[in-house]
């Protein structure tokens, strides 16, 4: 049964109809053309679909678009304001953390949160918080001095 859902996306609400168990992921890829967030496993264990609800990084291929109703959710495409980029952004261009960019946006959403409750996160601190996130590439190295840059204790 379908039901009229009213949210906040990167700024501008946004009214979706639709199956209220649909995966928010879905809803943001195929209606509402936001593909940063990617497709990974479809059960929450690697992160490639964080984006934040509300603040908070949430794994959009586990969470139904219809709890999500009245709330804001901020992908990676509404994250960077209109003159450059994220602080965060800035730090993974800037340490190498990307290479094939498929975990990035998921990783960067999780930074972002993390660092609002963990200014000054140790590295077990920073390990621990992105257990949840997994690399294609093995690149955790770059990824944890990234950062670290962002909150300004890699430098």
């Amino acid at each position: 049964m379908e039901k009229t859902i009213t949210f906040t996306l990167n700024g501008q609400p946004k009214t979706v109809t639709t199956d209220p168990s649909r995966p928010l992921l879905e809803v943001l890829r195929e209606d509402l053309e936001m593909t940063g967030a990617k497709y990974g496993c479809g059960e929450g264990r690697c992160g490639a679909c964080t984006v934040l609800v509300d603040g908070q990084s949430t794994f959009a291929c586990i969470t139904p678009v219809g709890k999500v109703g009245q709330q804001t959710v901020l992908t990676i495409e509404g994250l960077a304001p209109a003159e450059g980029l994220h602080p965060v952004q800035t730090a993974f261009l800037e340490e190498g953390a990307a290479q094939c960019g498929y975990c990035t946006p998921g990783m960067i959403l999780e930074t972002v949160s993390f660092l609002k409750s963990q200014a000054k996160p140790t590295e077990e601190q920073i390990r621990s918080r992105m257990e949840g996130h997994l690399c294609r590439c093995g690149n955790y190295p770059k990824i944890i001095k990234a950062i670290q840059r962002a909150a300004g204790t890699g430098q």
